[in-house]
């Protein structure tokens, strides 16, 4: 179906909104240059996952295009705990280095939880430390997860003023679902957070100014589910077979029904082409605010939340 010429909602472009703040941020570290100060960026991959080379491959081009200095580091997949807390240390004391992600999912032998509890709190970029988690929670400064401010930044440019309306998050994740009910909290928004365990999921979903689909199951958030007018973001990225395109051939779809929901909907993220390219733009925007802050420096007004 073609999205640009039977879709009644505006499609919202986040590949173009992430290359615009990109370019903000490309500004922004060039200042803080000017003041001897470079935003340093430092990624952990562990093990040969392809879809994790593929994001840490794309974190290091972002970094380098913005003017930041990156460090990655690689650890093999039979890598020690011990190991990995080691560089991790080494990361929280090198002054080079304002920000700190370990890439996500980690073997099957390493505590994530440990690991990611053993970064920086002010180092933490992706948002994923306890004490960010609890100051996001509490209203304090805090380095917020990268997809979930992505996502608010989308919503204001859309909507403006968020305050008063209804949102539904759909699916509760530590990574996207809580801290954006989080977000959206601050923002004087009456937030339900929905999941599994949701009785009559459509009816909750139908009342909502605002739905944030993050449950990773392929559309199925269908077009009757959604208030008319509503504004959808669509966080799922999800393959599924595309035999129209060869044999063994997948294409992305959202947790969203596009083609459905795309008729009812005021405005919608596309899969791929919302939401996703957010989140490496949200990345480099919490490194910019890390260095400033570790340097005694006030944070871009723009970027910092």
């Amino acid at each position: 179906m073609d999205q640009q010429t039977t879709a009644s909602a505006r499609i919202i472009d986040g590949k173009a909104f992430a290359a615009a703040l990109r370019e903000r941020i490309g500004g922004h570290v060039a200042a803080l240059k000017a003041q001897g100060v470079t935003p340093g960026l430092a990624v952990v991959l562990v093990g040969e996952d392809p879809a994790s080379e593929v994001y840490v491959r794309n974190k290091g081009v972002a970094t380098a295009a913005a003017g930041m200095q990156g460090f990655e580091h690689k650890l093999p997949a039979d890598a020690s705990e011990t190991e990995l807390l080691d560089l991790v240390a080494r990361l929280n004391a090198d002054p080079a280095v304002h920000g700190i992600l370990v890439q996500l999912p980690l073997p099957g032998h390493l505590d994530a939880d440990k690991v990611i509890d053993a970064i920086a709190p002010e180092k933490d970029v992706d948002g994923f430390h306890v004490q960010n988690v609890g100051r996001l929670a509490t209203g304090m400064d805090a380095m917020v997860s990268c997809t979930p401010l992505g996502c608010l930044m989308l919503l204001r440019d859309q909507l403006g003023e968020l305050s008063g309306k209804e949102a539904v998050v759909i699916g509760r994740s530590n990574i996207v679902g809580k801290p954006m009910a989080q977000l959206l909290l601050r923002e004087n928004c009456t937030v339900t957070i929905a999941h599994s365990r949701t009785k009559d999921l459509a009816a909750v979903c139908r009342r909502a100014d605002i739905v944030i689909a993050a449950v990773g199951r392929p559309k199925m958030v269908q077009g009757d589910w959604i208030k008319p007018g509503a504004t959808v973001i669509d966080v799922g990225i999800n393959r599924i077979p595309a035999p129209e395109r060869g044999e063994g051939k997948v294409r992305l779809v959202g947790d969203v029904d596009f083609d459905q929901a795309v008729q009812v909907a005021g405005a919608i993220t596309p899969v791929p082409g919302g939401v996703g390219p957010m989140t490496i733009a949200c990345l480099l925007a919490n490194t910019v605010i890390a260095a400033s802050r570790q340097n005694g420096i006030a944070p871009p007004a723009d970027l910092a939340y």
